[in-house]
């Protein structure tokens, strides 16, 4: 009997050492994770590198914003909408040989380039557009048209 709980304690023991080693194990692997093989670093260095690291970090990131801010502003007034509308201005000559093009930033600001085929000649027209209006002229039926079409894609 005392033979009997002598193995169970030494058992217990045993189980005991090995769940101890292992925690030991993973702590001393982890903590030399952290400080790094062949470093002769403490904690406190360690720690005081990676807050320098976490706020240099801040501050690019904080430089990265206002730049994506810049350039945000920036691109409102770059050509982000175009239209081409092909259409027959007059009722004797077929084949819609005419177009409006036009080029319009986010504000539907930009210009209206127009060119009406004639048997004779062609004329380019170009007007300039803000916020969807002409600026110095009325907009044609057809013109106002290829502004809805640049605002769809």
């Amino acid at each position: 009997m005392v033979l009997n709980s002598l193995s169970i304690s030494f058992g217990f023991l045993i189980v005991w050492l090995l769940g101890i080693s292992f925690f030991l194990y993973k702590n001393i692997s982890h903590y030399n994770r952290l400080v790094g093989k062949g470093e002769k670093k403490n904690l406190k260095e360690i720690l005081e590198k990676l807050l320098k690291e976490i706020e240099a970090s801040k501050k690019e990131t904080q430089a990265l914003k206002t730049k994506t801010a810049e350039i945000e502003k920036d691109a409102l007034f770059h050509i982000q909408k175009t239209g081409l509308l092909k259409f027959n201005p007059f009722k004797d000559i077929g084949g819609e040989q005419s177009f409006i093009l036009s080029l319009l930033d986010k504000e539907d600001s930009g210009v209206l380039i127009t060119s009406l085929y004639g048997r004779e000649t062609t004329r380019w027209y170009v007007k300039m557009v803000r916020k969807g209006k002409g600026l110095n002229y009325e907009l044609s039926k057809e013109e106002k048209d290829v502004i809805k079409k640049a605002n769809k894609t």
